[in-house]
């Protein structure tokens, strides 16, 4: 469910209008909320509630004035379909009077809009989602388990054992998989937890190892060293460092004796065992495998959350990893209650390697790269094709470039497999020299500035993001949902294909097109979707520009891709705003639709950064981050920044 905040304001009072024409109460001014509850209970719930809950909707929840904050979500939802007239009333309903339904805005406006606080959610622990445990678990051990099964050549094989071996988690509420709230530890989870703990400790006592046992200790170890050998002192460091790492913070003086208590006087195998069983324990433990349990001072007030907990915060968000030793030295400093120092964090955790999972994790998900998987048959042509956004994604978000510049950008990346959607760019590569023996060799891209390449430049217009897009609906569909953040439900079940060209028919794509979509049912969602589709009909379905010179249209032509000489790329927007082709297009994004496509932006960075749904007492936070990156050209750096300084990032409650 999109909040209702992503609704583009300049639309929210039409919305409400839609909200209430569908019921027919007979009220003059603003009601109270008894009359509400008498409103919905005469008008909504013969359809939404009870026995008959239409769409999920079920207004039988909200029983007393009490119910309204808690059911949130519901006025959300209800409100977001009919703002694109998706849900709209029978026929024979009696419909309110302009007069009569401004009084229900009013209420709305007053209750939902006006009078909006922010404040941080209340504190829910979480489990480490797959990718953050994999991270974790390697920055704990200095590396990483390696599935060790052969993959055949062309195939792609997950070289993590850790993500090879835990169910794959799903999207929560927020839509990232970081949101594991609702996710439960189940039986078959523990094992596998179990199990790669016991890998991981045996590995690190074995001699392919020997570098990582080094590293931890701090010291170097004599060439004849064998586990046996391990001393007290040893034995003692490594308890001492596990038992800070996966607790991210220092344990109380208590528990480290309590944990030293358990090797006193072993040594030789008796130690060893004894040391890699509290380990274990460790590593299995709720504290280690969830987020946020060992917070300290929590009440039912607001609060600022502890240190600890925001290097937690933050090495998650920016890394999908637990915190390095800079961010717990300076949590233990109490350093990070100071914007200055937040800042600087993000700075140095931005130039890190790691943030790389910014783009991997957070902007794939967000934008949905992984369909792109299903863009071509090659497995190495899939990767390179994967690999052009994620590169653009990983500039874009760590060398402070604007947040509109996601729509148009000078720069791009490209490898001798994708070369060939650049045809005035590419001599700008390094010439590649095929191995011997080799076939197909995926090779890292390499940044190019683009040059008199029409038709190219930001993430709309990357040959994978089209080619898992293909035709004009889907195009339109994603750009409408993924760049602008807006709702779009799915289309009535019995909607009827687009009827096939006839032999003698000289009709285009687009023609006929405009005869299916002549229902007003369709017309609804179509009159959005329909200009941003069709404005890509410029690129062919393996994303190549049709409009280049020597463009060769491929051999088997889509229904849905019309000739050069017939094509149509123009479009009109519900607002009335026009455009003859895609890079009419463009500037509109750039320009009346610029905030609409930043504060999406927005939204979901807050999101995926307090792994969670965004609730109706974030809309001020979002409203005054939006406002600031607008206004100032605000970078991708400036976005992270402002939500590490925000409320709900720094504060939490107790339920």
């Amino acid at each position: 469910m999109i909040p209702i905040f992503n609704i583009p304001q300049r639309r929210f009072f039409h919305l409400l209008i839609g909200l209430f024409l569908a019921v027919s109460p007979t009220l003059h001014s603003l009601p109270n909320d008894t009359e509400v509850l008498e409103f919905l209970d005469s008008y909504c719930i013969r359809c939404h509630g009870g026995e008959k809950v239409k769409g999920d909707t079920d207004f039988s929840l909200i029983k007393s004035e009490k119910d309204f904050a808690s059911h949130f979500e519901l006025w959300e939802t209800v409100a977001d379909v009919l703002a694109y007239e998706e849900m709209p009333p029978e026929e024979e309903e009696k419909r309110p009077t302009n007069e009569e339904a401004q009084g229900i805005i009013d209420w709305y406006e007053e209750r939902f809009i006006h009078t909006v606080e922010a404040r941080p959610a209340e504190f829910k622990p979480r489990r480490l989602s797959a990718p953050e445990y994999r991270n974790t678990l390697t920055s704990l051990f200095g590396f990483e388990l390696e599935n060790t099964v052969m993959a055949a050549e062309q195939t792609r094989t997950e070289s993590s054992l850790a993500m090879k071996l835990l169910p794959v988690d799903p999207p929560g509420k927020s839509g990232f998989v970081n949101d594991t709230h609702g996710v439960r530890l189940d039986a078959n989870t523990w094992e596998q937890y179990v199990y790669l703990a016991e890998r991981a400790l045996s590995e690190l006592f074995s001699p392919k190892r020997r570098d990582a046992l080094e590293a931890l200790l701090g010291q170097p170890l004599p060439p004849n060293f064998e586990t046996k050998d391990l001393t007290q002192e040893q034995a003692r460091s490594l308890l001492k460092h596990f038992s800070l790492q996966t607790s991210r913070r220092p344990l109380e003086r208590k528990n480290i004796d309590k944990i030293f208590s358990s090797i006193k006087g072993l040594k030789g195998e008796a130690l060893v065992s004894a040391t890699q069983d509290e380990i274990k324990t460790l590593l299995v433990s709720s504290a280690f495998l969830y987020r946020g349990l060992l917070m300290e001072g929590i009440s039912a007030q607001q609060q600022p959350v502890d240190s600890y907990e925001l290097a937690e915060r933050l090495s998650y968000f920016l890394w999908e990893d637990m915190p390095d030793e800079a961010l717990l030295l300076a949590a233990k400093r109490n350093q990070l209650s100071t914007p200055s120092e937040l800042e600087a964090q993000v700075n140095r955790m931005l130039a890190s390697s790691k943030s790389i999972s910014l783009a991997e994790s957070f902007g794939a998900q967000w934008l949905g790269l992984a369909d792109i998987d299903n863009a071509d048959n090659d497995v190495t042509k899939r990767d390179a094709l994967r690999s052009q956004p994620i590169d653009f994604l990983n500039y874009l978000f760590t060398e402070n470039r604007p947040v509109i510049e996601l729509i148009d950008s000078k720069v791009a990346f490209a490898n001798y497999i994708t070369a060939g959607y650049y045809p005035k760019t590419k001599s700008q590569l390094v010439k590649y020299q095929k191995p011997k023996g080799i076939e197909r060799q995926l090779v890292p891209n390499q940044r190019m500035m683009l040059q008199q390449d029409d038709g190219r430049g930001g993430i709309l217009t990357m040959p994978g993001i089209l080619a898992m897009n293909r035709g004009p609906i889907l195009r339109g569909t994603w750009m409408l949902r993924r760049i602008l953040g807006e709702r779009l439900g799915e289309p009535p079940a019995d909607v009827p294909a687009i009827r096939a060209k006839l032999p003698a028919e000289d009709l285009t794509f687009r023609e006929r097109f405009e005869q299916h979509r002549s229902d007003p049912t369709c017309a609804r969602c179509h009159d959005r979707l329909d200009p941003l589709g069709f404005s890509m009909q410029i690129y062919d379905d393996a994303g190549f520009y049709k409009l280049v010179d020597n463009y060769k249209p491929p051999r088997r032509k889509k229904e849905h891709d019309d000739m050069l000489d017939v094509l149509d790329s123009s479009g009109r927007f519900p607002s009335g705003e026009s455009f003859e082709d895609y890079e009419g297009l463009k500037q509109i994004l750039l320009n009346s639709k610029r905030k609409d496509i930043i504060r999406n932006a927005v939204e979901q960075t807050l999101s995926y950064a307090l792994c969670r749904k965004l609730e109706a007492f974030d809309r001020p936070t979002i409203d005054a981050i939006t406002e600031k990156i607008d206004e100032n050209n605000g970078s991708w750096r400036d976005l992270f920044v402002e939500v590490t300084l925000s409320l709900p990032f720094n504060e939490t409650i107790l339920p």
